[in-house]
């Protein structure tokens, strides 16, 4: 089990900058959860829900959707860094993401995580922005490569 860090003000979350955490322990890709995640959003293309179809396609097998590996970000991050210090905390954004390599049903991911930035913002929160990398067990360069903004609210005095 991954032991988060819990940053409690916003001198914790500045302390927290340029450190790398992780990476996460390894989340298994399923054809089960890529199927249940087709259904739910609609998207059910060949080359992530047709096995037989896909094992003569471009990557000899299914593939995840690359919205799949995104929407496993809040499950690793809180692997990695928990607000439960704090009132409570929102997920704002991001600024950049990029999918440089496919991800195979069988194959694990895991991810890392750098506190790039922690400062005020408006309506008395707190704004981190996190650079978070996904790696594959199978592949030689990241899957997925995404700038995260949150933002947190201190519990009142």
């Amino acid at each position: 089990m991954d032991a988060p860090v819990r940053p409690r003000t916003l001198a914790d979350l500045q302390h927290l900058i340029g450190n790398q955490l992780g990476p996460t322990s390894w989340t298994d890709v399923t054809q089960k959860a890529i199927d249940t995640f087709a259904e739910v959003t609609g998207d059910s293309q060949w080359i992530h829900v047709d096995p037989a179809r896909a094992a003569s396609g471009p990557f000899g097998t299914t593939v995840a959707h690359g919205l799949y590996t995104l929407s496993l970000l809040p499950m690793f991050s809180a692997r990695l860094m928990r607000f439960d210090g704090f009132a409570h905390s929102l997920n704002y954004g991001y600024d950049r993401i990029r999918f440089p390599a496919p991800v195979p049903v069988g194959s694990r991911l895991r991810m890392t995580l750098t506190v790039a930035a922690a400062e005020r913002a408006a309506r008395g929160g707190i704004q981190i922005r996190t650079s978070q990398t996904v790696e594959c067990d199978t592949a030689d360069k990241p899957v997925l490569v995404a700038e995260s903004i949150a933002l947190v609210f201190e519990a009142s005095a």
